[in-house]
């Protein structure tokens, strides 16, 4: 007996009226959102090729020539500074015969495709292109890379595959009024981790929103200092394409109980110096910016089935130059370390569990508010 089989009208909004109930009425999403490759399609087309994407922070590249490479939705990027300082996003592929011309990072004055010797420069253009001069009517101007739409916020890239879509900052709304106070522009990047995870990105981001797992999968480690109960994790008004938490509790929400960190961020007052506020920009960036630094988790789905998360540890810079900042940012990364394997293997089992036959939807716990909009954000642009 197959009870979950993925429907021929998949797009039927009937098959989500559940969803969309309030919360204490409400079911989860079908699991055949989480494995199908048709919905995951649609995500593609409507949800990642029209938003701002996060793909990373500008400090990974701070000087003319420094470049990374991406695929994103299975489309290769490069991100480089050009001579003129601006961070810029190309479509990664020649204009001869589309081969990759960059991978991996580094820093260069010219990107030369591997294939015929095709060069460009760190603004796009077409610079050489041998064996051309026969070839009627070509044009080099015509020929230069394809420049993808790219908006940095607070040392934060995004990127935008719709040439219609409004800017970065209409798109944030008060996003960037509500965490202003933690100053992105003076921290830096001090460490980058990478993960591939057997389970679908809305897994992973609806984990990241809700307290509720906390006193299981973080018993010994967030649950200690910052339980469901105790730390409150109350949802914020917001007004833009985000929801946000904040939540109360003692000392940092980056280090493990006991464990010395960082003087709190100068910046911040109020409420700000004993909690911390965690915001997810739809679809898949998740910032959490507690009272001494800040991390991010950078969601890149691969498939129904698989995605790369990407840890990035924020720090002011004035910490860098402290004595002490190697040895004590220690305890910060061992806190992360632990937690996001927690996590990880947390979600690959419920994605496991959503392959059965058997997987139906479930219902919300009144401490999953958020899980329920996050749901609905998504189905309000597939359907």
């Amino acid at each position: 007996m197959i009870l979950n089989r993925e429907p021929q009208d998949l797009f039927d909004p009937a098959l989500y009226a559940n969803v969309r109930k309030p919360l204490a009425e409400a079911e989860t999403l079908p699991p055949w959102c989480y494995t199908s490759d048709r919905f995951y399609q649609r995500e593609v087309e409507r949800i990642f090729l029209k938003v701002w994407n996060f793909i990373g922070r500008a400090d990974r590249i701070p000087n003319p020539g420094d470049y990374f490479t991406l695929e994103f939705t299975g489309i290769p990027l490069i991100i480089v500074r050009s001579d003129d300082g601006k961070v810029r996003a190309f479509a990664n592929s020649c204009r001869h015969r589309g081969a990759l011309i960059a991978m991996g990072e580094g820093r260069c004055r010219a990107f030369k495709c591997p294939y015929h010797s095709w060069a460009f420069g760190l603004d796009g253009q077409l610079l050489s292109a041998p064996s051309m001069e026969k070839t009627a009517n070509f044009d080099p101007v015509e020929y230069g890379l394809i420049e993808v739409r790219l908006e940095s916020w607070g040392g934060f890239i995004f990127v935008n595959f719709d040439p219609d879509a409004p800017g970065l900052t209409t798109y944030l709304g008060d996003f960037t009024e509500r965490v202003a106070p933690y100053n992105f522009e003076d921290m830096v990047c001090v460490r980058r981790t990478e993960y591939t995870i057997d389970c679908n990105w809305k897994i992973y981001v609806e984990n990241a929103k809700e307290a509720y797992h906390i006193g299981t999968v973080h018993r010994n480690t967030i649950n200690r200092y910052a339980s469901a109960k105790s730390a409150g994790y109350r949802v914020q008004d917001t007004a833009g394409n985000y929801c946000s938490t904040f939540s109360m509790h003692d000392g940092s929400m980056a280090l493990l109980k006991g464990d010395k960190g960082f003087p709190v961020i100068s910046t911040l007052m109020g409420d700000l110096r004993g909690g911390t506020t965690a915001p997810l920009i739809y679809p898949s960036t998740y910032l959490a910016c507690t009272i001494d630094c800040a991390w991010y988790l950078e969601i890149h789905p691969l498939g129904p089935r698989r995605m790369k998360l990407i840890h990035g540890a924020l720090f002011p810079k004035d910490n860098l130059a402290r004595k002490d900042f190697e040895e004590s940012v220690r305890n910060y990364y061992r806190r992360w370390d632990i937690t996001t394997e927690e996590d990880n293997v947390a979600c690959e089992l419920q994605q496991r569990g959503l392959e059965s036959p058997f997987a139906l939807p479930g219902r919300f716990s009144y401490r999953e508010p958020l899980v329920r909009d996050i749901d609905n954000w998504v189905l309000d642009q597939v359907l």
